[in-house]
């Protein structure tokens, strides 16, 4: 007499493949798309940062490469991310947590006409004596320093800062330290968001901005602390105005 299969006689390797989590039956390339989207929306991979490999993803999920392709084959179609030659990159527009005009960093960082040029860099550099004083680093101790340039169309209007951030900001906020082996001066520098970045991580931001008036230009140097008074980074920032001397604060909390 032939013999009926029950269900529980299959084994695993007899049933058919199917790519979903016992408790849910949502396709896991569409699950993986979620988190990638995830990390995108809160900033772990910012805008316009290249994503890791196929491999590194799969290896990270817990899936196969081909899950990992179809899940960015997901967010690519839904205008997430795109791919060239040197592999997918976010182009989520970052959305700032608060957004607060004047915590754009760094400070003073837009063009505000049709066609300006902007430029920003990093690199693992010994800072300025002034930032290194600031900052409480030890003479000639290198650390995590930020260029950024703007001006309008026609040139007019130029912004030069430049930004160092202490040891503290570095070890602590996960965002930056990953930029210290890449911090060439060569690649293209996402730090618009690092004020939510170091909210993330806990910190609440006290910003002391100092404006004084030069003689063709004004100077501002921000100082950003912590609750616990340690320095964080120091900016200065130097803007073809001429501006009344100002001095103004805040505190931003830490993230809740």
């Amino acid at each position: 007499m032939a013999r009926t299969s029950h269900p529980s006689d299959i084994r695993p390797s007899d049933a058919p493949a199917q790519d979903t989590h016992p408790s849910d039956h949502e396709p896991r390339y569409s699950r993986i798309a979620s988190r990638l989207l995830g990390e995108l929306r809160d900033g772990t991979v910012p805008p316009g940062e290249r994503l890791p490999g196929e491999r590194e993803l799969a290896t990270r999920f817990g899936v196969s490469r081909e899950t990992v392709r179809q899940a960015l084959q997901q967010l690519r179609l839904a205008g997430l991310v795109s791919t060239d030659r040197r592999g997918s990159h976010a182009t989520l527009p970052g959305s700032h947590a608060e957004h607060i005009p004047s915590l754009d960093f760094p400070v003073g960082a837009h063009t505000r006409e049709p066609g300006g040029v902007r430029h920003a860099s990093v690199t693992w550099e010994t800072p300025s004596s002034e930032h290194a004083e600031a900052l409480g680093l030890a003479p000639h101790r290198p650390t995590l320093v930020h260029r950024y340039e703007s001006a309008a169309a026609d040139g007019s209007g130029l912004r030069t800062a430049v930004t160092s951030f202490s040891a503290v900001a570095v070890t602590e906020v996960e965002e930056l330290a990953r930029y210290r082996d890449r911090a060439d001066g060569t690649a293209s520098a996402q730090l618009h968001r690092a004020y939510d970045w170091m909210r993330r991580a806990g910190l609440t931001l006290h910003h002391r901005d100092a404006i004084t008036r030069l003689p063709q230009s004004v100077l501002v140097t921000r100082r950003v602390h912590d609750q616990y008074d340690r320095p964080l980074e120091i900016t200065d920032l130097v803007v073809e105005a001429q501006q009344d001397a100002l001095v103004y604060e805040f505190t931003l909390p830490a993230a809740g």
